[in-house]
């Protein structure tokens, strides 16, 4: 099981290996995470995708899919583009959109191994703008991150709220799972 931390603040400052993006599938940027890494990363990071979408992925990148790019600007080696699922309400089609926001967290793991990342930092992905349910958003994070049998040594979740990082927090202490609380680097 790799370490897992939890801390609030910016993801596009996070010094590891890899971070990912909470992209949408069409991988040219957009508002929230992805915006932000776009904007912090630089050009660099969109003139990758728009190759990606020229090439092997014509029609965007499926929902619970990853695919990595260079980091452009950003301190980390690599930024690994997620796609999580919208959220469509409590029913059987939230089973299974909730696998392919499990399928998302597992795709980023085994994208992040493949490129030999020791680290990688991952948003709530689907958590705000698709308006996954945090405290859910959080258990499907956590416990498909716990079980990843491809991972990198340290899975950080950086959380842009105080109040995201509580619900991880209480998440993990529900499941029994041994996180690291890393110190705020940008409270809000």
């Amino acid at each position: 099981m790799p370490r897992l931390e939890l801390v609030t603040g910016d993801i596009t400052t996070e010094r590891v290996d890899a971070i990912v993006n909470a992209a949408n599938s069409g991988l040219l940027g957009g508002g929230g995470v992805d915006g932000a890494i776009h904007r912090a990363g630089g050009p660099a990071i969109l003139e990758e995708c728009r190759a990606l979408r020229a090439t092997t992925l014509p029609d965007g990148l499926p929902t619970g899919e990853a695919v990595a790019t260079g980091a452009g600007r950003l301190s980390a080696k690599w930024v690994i583009h997620a796609v999580g699922p919208v959220w469509p309400g409590l029913g059987r089609l939230a089973d299974e959109r909730r696998a392919l926001l499990r399928s998302a967290y597992r795709r980023s793991l085994e994208v992040a191994r493949d490129l030999g990342a020791a680290s990688v930092a991952f948003p709530a992905i689907s958590a705000g703008i698709y308006g996954w349910p945090a405290d859910d958003a959080a258990v499907v994070a956590l416990t498909t991150s716990a079980e990843a049998e491809q991972a990198p040594e340290r899975v950080r979740f950086v959380l842009f709220s105080a109040r995201m990082h509580d619900t991880f927090a209480d998440a993990a202490e529900r499941l029994g799972l041994d996180v690291v609380v890393l110190g705020d680097r940008d409270p809000r």
